[in-house]
């Protein structure tokens, strides 16, 4: 386990002690599984762990994926390196694609390794800190090769809800109503992004073959919906405004938002059929992405219109 310093501030020390009791719910009330992960500290000199980066084709919905072993192809690639990030962004904008750079606070090795909790993880409030834990060990757990957007959305509804139930757990009602409350900001932002890859998908079929027609309707489509998101969609969600206007919308940005949000209904609907027992849903859910493997979103439809 991990053991703080007693030079450690006791905020820093609280936030340790959530990490091991959150990893702890995850393993034992959530069934997820885990070898040492979030049980060592590793320090960094640099306020930003790592540089991902997205890119998708400017006239399609269709990322641009890179291949490796066992987690097969995926829409996004992690820098270490930031200057090689920032070279290979622009070398994926030069050949045609759109591609978004953005930081990451944690990530996985699936299990293979022991992944260690890093400042940058540390640094986040304690309602996304148990979040990230358990998101995190969602992967660890299971990660369906080549089903990114699956892997992430699930990960995303289990850290999210299990974040709730953990804070219920500690009779912490108000922390728990505040998950829920960010909760339903990302059901918001869910069906935006799902309205607006439909919109852009029709689009783009409306003109096959005809690429200057393709990318006229994209910036049409793209600029109405970025009005929309700064002024309808954060009222609607409490979120801000002058932020989501700093949002550059692209066909990359499109799928990145879509990323960890697709089909999040359907786990909310898998969730009421279990009477909001999230670890039985949890169980339920990998069980049936493990044998579905080539279309567990399919297999999710399936089951939520069963009575």
């Amino acid at each position: 386990e991990l053991v703080a310093d007693p030079a450690t501030d006791a905020a820093t020390r609280a936030k340790l002690a959530l990490v091991l009791d959150a990893r702890r719910f995850a393993l034992d009330s959530l069934g997820l599984r885990a070898g040492g992960e979030f049980t060592t500290f590793s320090r960094l000199d640099r306020d930003t762990l790592v540089l991902v980066l997205s890119a998708a084709y400017r006239d399609s919905l269709a990322f641009r994926t890179w291949w490796f072993p066992v987690v097969g192809r995926v829409p996004y690639l992690g820098f270490f390196d930031f200057a090689e990030a920032r070279r290979e962004a622009a070398r994926t904008d030069s050949a045609g694609y759109d591609a978004v750079l953005r930081p990451a606070s944690a990530f996985s090795t699936l299990g293979w390794f022991d992944d260690p909790l890093v400042p940058t993880t540390l640094a986040l409030d304690s309602l996304e800190l148990a979040e990230t834990v358990i998101h995190e060990l969602v992967h660890t757990t299971y990660y369906a090769p080549g089903e990114a957007v699956f892997n992430e959305s699930l990960a995303n509804f289990v850290g999210t809800r299990g974040a709730e139930r953990f804070f219920r757990s500690r009779g912490q009602p108000a922390a728990a109503a505040e998950v829920a409350r960010r909760w339903a900001q990302e059901l918001v932002l869910g069906a935006f992004w799902e309205r607006l890859h439909a919109t852009l998908d029709s689009a783009f079929a409306a003109h096959p073959g005809d690429r200057p027609a393709r990318l006229a309707a994209r910036r049409t489509i793209l600029d109405a919906a970025a009005r929309t998101l700064r002024d309808s969609v954060a009222t609607r969600a409490g979120l801000d405004a002058a932020r989501l206007a700093r949002l550059r919308l692209t066909t990359a940005s499109v799928l990145s938002g879509r990323l960890y949000r697709t089909g999040l209904p359907l786990f909310e609907t898998s969730l009421a059929q279990d009477g909001g027992d999230i670890a039985r849903t949890t169980a339920r859910l990998l069980a049936l992405a493990k044998a579905n493997r080539d279309d567990p979103y399919a297999a999710l439809r399936r089951a939520a219109s069963v009575p």
